[in-house]
């Protein structure tokens, strides 16, 4: 396809599977297709990217036309059909440019795929992250919980209109303008900062529009009178620490992009998906990237949930990423949303009757990195 990059399309068996035995057969077919990108030999990069904000949801073909990508694939894991208003919301790690636009989750699941597009080295593994908010004179300081994600009101206080009143705990989020187009609305406070941290305006309840270089503090329950103690007059410092699964610091420099997966499939050459039941680690279509022992890039894709090609349980799809020398790989995003796009055209089949729109993707530029949000 270019320099240092191929396609290529892996078909396991010819014969239709019978349509009640997609779930169960062991015997396929298979539809692969198979990105590799070879650092050494690329002059281009790879990053992730997301559509006009955050919270949206695009197709993938979108995603790589938009972009002006050779080719991509869906990521992350996302809020989908969890909320009708922000249905692109990644659900775990959202890291773009070096900026950190959602915090990796705690859950133990959570797998995470970064890569510097400067070098295109990549990190995967379990990120955890820590944020706070200190006044600068008078050094109170309040813990973030979240960085763009809806605060939740405690039900107990949910009847409040004035949440200073309330004494649950809540929470306290940092909003930024590529999450949408306001903030979300609600109950609670909110604090608008400056670039510099300052105290622009407060509100007795939320939702506002921010302009370039603004940042938002919104809270719930107890913590919105100790938001407005902390950060409603003068300035704020904020922390915001990324740390990978060996405790070390993972600075957001520029040209760091991330997303969330589910999973790790491989681990320094051997196979480390865990056992599991239920629909997750049943047959489904599945999205996988991965590295090669000698440093190349593999994204691959699995379609599924059709005769021509069933998909993979959890333990094939370990397989499989094996058997593609993914020396290190991680489960991405699957099911309806997994989809190949090259110059904005489908590569593969999804599963669904026309393609899903999702919350970010993968794309292969074909261009040295110079910077942006991608």
């Amino acid at each position: 396809m270019a320099d240092g990059v191929t396609l290529t399309r892996i078909v396991r068996g010819t014969e239709p599977a019978p349509a009640d035995q997609i779930n169960t057969t062991t015997r396929g077919p298979w539809m692969v297709n198979v990105l590799t990108i070879d650092p050494r030999m690329t002059r281009g990069h790879l990053e992730a990217t997301y559509g006009p904000d955050l919270a949206k949801v695009e197709k993938t073909t979108d995603l790589v036309r938009s972009s002006g990508a050779l080719a991509g694939v869906n990521a992350s894991f996302f809020t989908f059909t969890g909320s009708a208003q922000y249905p692109g919301d990644p659900v775990g790690l959202g890291l773009f440019g070096g900026k950190l636009l959602s915090e990796p989750t705690s859950r133990s699941d959570e797998v995470d795929f970064v890569v510097d597009a400067n070098s295109n080295r990549v990190l995967m593994g379990k990120l955890s992250w820590s944020g706070s908010v200190q006044n600068r004179q008078t050094e109170a300081t309040l813990p973030l919980k979240f960085i763009n994600h809806p605060p939740v009101v405690p039900g107990a206080c949910a009847g409040l209109t004035d949440q200073t009143q309330c004494i649950v705990p809540g929470d306290v989020v940092e909003f930024t303008p590529e999450f949408a187009d306001a903030t979300p609305s609600g109950a609670g406070v909110e604090v608008v900062l400056d670039r510099h941290g300052c105290m622009v305006r407060t509100s007795t309840t939320r939702g506002t529009r921010l302009t370039d270089g603004q940042t938002s503090l919104q809270a719930t329950g107890r913590d919105a009178a100790s938001l407005l103690q902390v950060a409603g007059q003068g300035c704020v410092k904020e922390t915001s620490t990324l740390v990978n699964e060996h405790g070390e610091e993972l600075p957001a420099r520029k040209g760091l992009f991330g997303v969330n997966g589910r999973y790790r499939l491989t681990a320094d050459g051997q196979i480390v998906v865990p056992a599991g039941a239920g629909s997750f680690f049943e047959r489904n279509p599945r999205t996988t990237a991965g590295t090669t022992r000698d440093g190349k890039i593999v994204l691959a894709t699995i379609d599924g949930r059709m005769t021509s090609s069933v998909g993979t349980t959890m333990d094939e799809t370990a397989a499989v990423a094996d058997a593609l020398g993914m020396h290190d790989a991680v489960n991405l995003d699957g099911g309806g949303s997994t989809t190949m796009s090259v110059e904005g055209a489908l590569v593969n089949r999804p599963s669904g009757t026309t393609e899903r729109a999702v919350g970010d993707a993968l794309v292969f530029m074909n261009t040295r990195y110079r910077g942006g949000q991608g």
